[in-house]
């Protein structure tokens, strides 16, 4: 018998995946479908202090090996996730969930956080400082060491629960922004986010989304985010949530010895709702496969 099993911030897993913000919705969509429940847990969608109705449409753009989307974190604001999301998802998922929160100010980031914390349901706060596709928040305080510091800072001293910091793969040096996250306190580093890309319509002769870019996500991406993984999980000593193009089984395997102790997977939903199930599933026979008893024993073994 094989162990799926990983620990992520003291809270255990019964196995390493997680379906990704932004791709799950608030996961009671997804429990139509399938038990939810046989996820590690799963990320939800961005929150924000206020409800969002996201970017003007167009907003998504397929990609050969992928896709790019510029959503503009739609949802229905802090509040309403607490009294109407939340309840709802209590109802089909008995885990500790993630939760993925934005903002535009320290002081949104703050209020969210502090307010997300209280929730007995949430596991982590997963804090996005890497959002590509909106003006003036999200990816501006993730693309310097220093802004992405005060943030963690500040929500760290509002909150009991371990604070993953989600990062951007749009920078110079994704490392130096690590090892500032870690210094400021963060319990641990989701990344990647997605990276940011365009597509143009031959026919209009004019960017495809109405925003001219968005997030490219997807498995082409997979080979840049593992290699970041790779490099932060050399300077850092918490655990790294390893996401980028993941698909398969194998994709997991191999982002966990670049050391990541979970993994999100996003862009697959969009294209296979059962892409987290199928995953899950096939776990057991390609460690079999790879020699493999304990997944946990394979963190950052490729290093």
């Amino acid at each position: 018998m094989v162990d799926t099993k990983v620990t992520l911030s003291g809270i255990e897993l019964d196995n390493p995946i997680i379906p990704a913000s932004g791709t799950f919705g608030f996961g009671y969509e997804f429990a139509e479908l399938y038990d939810i429940n046989m996820l590690g847990t799963f990320s939800f969608k961005g929150t924000t202090k206020e409800a969002r109705f996201g970017n003007p449409t167009p907003r998504i753009a397929e990609c050969p090996s992928g896709m790019i989307n510029s959503v503009g974190l739609q949802n229905p604001g802090v509040e309403k996730v607490i009294s109407e999301e939340l309840p709802k998802l209590k109802k089909c998922f008995n885990k500790p969930v993630m939760a993925n929160i934005s903002g535009f100010s320290i002081d949104e980031y703050v209020y969210c956080c502090e307010k997300i914390d209280k929730q007995e349901q949430v596991g982590w706060l997963e804090v996005n400082v890497s959002c590509p596709n909106v003006h003036g928040g999200g990816m501006s305080f993730g693309v310097c060491p220093e802004s992405a510091a005060e943030v963690t800072k500040a929500v760290k001293a509002v909150t009991t629960k371990p604070v993953y910091i989600k990062l951007s793969p749009n920078v110079t040096d994704i490392v130096s922004i690590a090892k500032a996250c870690e210094e400021a306190g963060a319990d641990g580093i989701s990344m990647i986010n997605t990276m940011l890309g365009m597509r143009i319509n031959l026919n209009t002769k004019k960017p495809v989304i109405a925003n001219k870019m968005g997030g490219f996500s997807g498995s082409a991406i997979m080979p840049v985010a593992l290699r970041m993984v790779y490099q932060v999980y050399e300077a850092v000593n918490i655990p790294i949530i390893g996401m980028g193009g993941i698909t398969t089984a194998e994709d997991v395997i191999e982002m966990m010895l670049a050391g990541a102790t979970a993994v999100q997977v996003g862009a697959a939903n969009l294209v296979e709702p059962f892409a987290c199930k199928n995953i899950i599933e096939d776990l057991p026979r390609v460690m079999e496969k790879y020699n493999i008893t304990s997944l946990k024993d394979i963190i950052g073994g490729a290093h």
